[in-house]
């Protein structure tokens, strides 16, 4: 990183609360419209952005594909994540609601996927007690 360079959102300089809080604003939702989005309670999405909680893996897995961030960015600020506020430029209404189809889509796919998985394994406990 260059002398001129500041590292928002890294390690040093923010913490996992901070970057859920960038990353949500950055796509345009409210806490409240994330909450929905993952099925957890506003109060849920609160305590993470206060750094009082975090999520499971597969909650944060799902953070990361509706943030259009990565699972490793949340974590540890490194890898990729949202530039430094000053990088933002506006997105007109039109692109903004194909980005958040998107990472509707994105969650709901890892969210079917984790229901397949579950599935899986519950049918083979079947298939092993027959």
């Amino acid at each position: 990183m260059a002398d001129n360079e500041f590292d928002w959102y890294g390690p040093e300089t923010s913490t996992f609360g901070d970057r859920v809080c960038a990353a949500r604003e950055q796509a345009g939702m409210s806490q409240k419209q994330l909450a929905k989005r993952l099925g957890v309670k506003h109060s849920t999405i609160i305590s993470w952005e206060q750094d009082l909680s975090e999520p499971r893996a597969n909650r944060l897995s799902m953070l990361s594909g509706i943030l259009n961030v990565s699972f490793s960015w949340l974590l540890t600020g490194e890898g990729e994540g949202v530039g430094s506020p000053d990088e933002h430029s506006e997105l007109t209404p039109e692109i903004s609601d194909i980005l958040i189809e998107i990472r509707d889509l994105k969650a709901s796919l890892v969210k079917s996927a984790d229901r397949l998985g579950r599935l899986e394994k519950k049918l083979r406990t079947k298939l092993k007690e027959s």
